[in-house]
């Protein structure tokens, strides 16, 4: 076979396509309407590349299953969760958390999504195991520098439970929000919130 001319453009093997971004997001938009729609155990990748509009193969490409789907869909919700806040108190911090979590909790994904899965990871542990990598660990990090920050001002002990802090602060929201799913709370809920669960946390302390 004679060689091309020198200059001219080569042709990207077969196979060796760049992965296309807008085809990328239509499928994780598929996911979660899939998942919003049908829940985890009825998910297929058939539905998912039908209502992104693509072949099976697209999906293939890009993710080896629907946990794989699913765990990368949380991942990118942990990752716009819970920054750290840094007001110069204890009470500013909680309440900071509190209002960024009330937000986070009524995103579609932790409303419809994660107590489905919550319910697919008591019979599967590789799911429970991947709910807490993307999601407890993230948060658990995120109070664990506002419990130290505290304790560095000594509003806290040294060696306060992180653990506890996160069962305090964010527990209430998520029973009102995604358990019970009473509405949005307001500024004054979100006041007395923060002040009580300081109290609790300097009570455990």
């Amino acid at each position: 076979m004679t060689p091309p001319p020198p200059g001219t453009p080569r042709r990207a093997p077969a196979g060796a396509a760049v992965l296309r971004e807008d085809v990328t997001e239509a499928i994780r938009a598929a996911v979660f309407e899939e998942l919003a729609a049908v829940g985890f155990a009825r998910m297929s990748i058939e539905g998912i590349a039908r209502r992104a509009g693509v072949g099976k193969t697209a999906v293939y490409r890009r993710w080896k299953s629907k946990l794989s789907l699913v765990l990368d869909l949380l991942t990118a919700f942990a990752v716009q969760g819970l920054p750290a806040p840094a007001t110069g108190s204890l009470h500013g911090d909680v309440r900071a958390l509190l209002e960024v979590a009330s937000h986070a909790l009524r995103h579609p994904v932790a409303s419809q999504v994660i107590p489905d899965l919550l319910v697919e990871a008591a019979r599967h542990p590789e799911i429970a195991e991947a709910v807490r990598a993307t999601l407890l660990d993230s948060q658990r990090g995120v109070v664990a520098q506002v419990v130290r920050a505290a304790a560095d001002r000594g509003e806290l002990p040294e060696g306060a439970d992180a653990d506890r802090a996160l069962d305090l602060i964010v527990g209430p929201l998520y029973w009102r929000l995604v358990v019970v799913r009473d509405g949005a709370p307001t500024a004054a809920y979100l006041d007395d919130l923060a002040t009580a669960a300081v109290a609790g946390l300097r009570a455990l302390a």
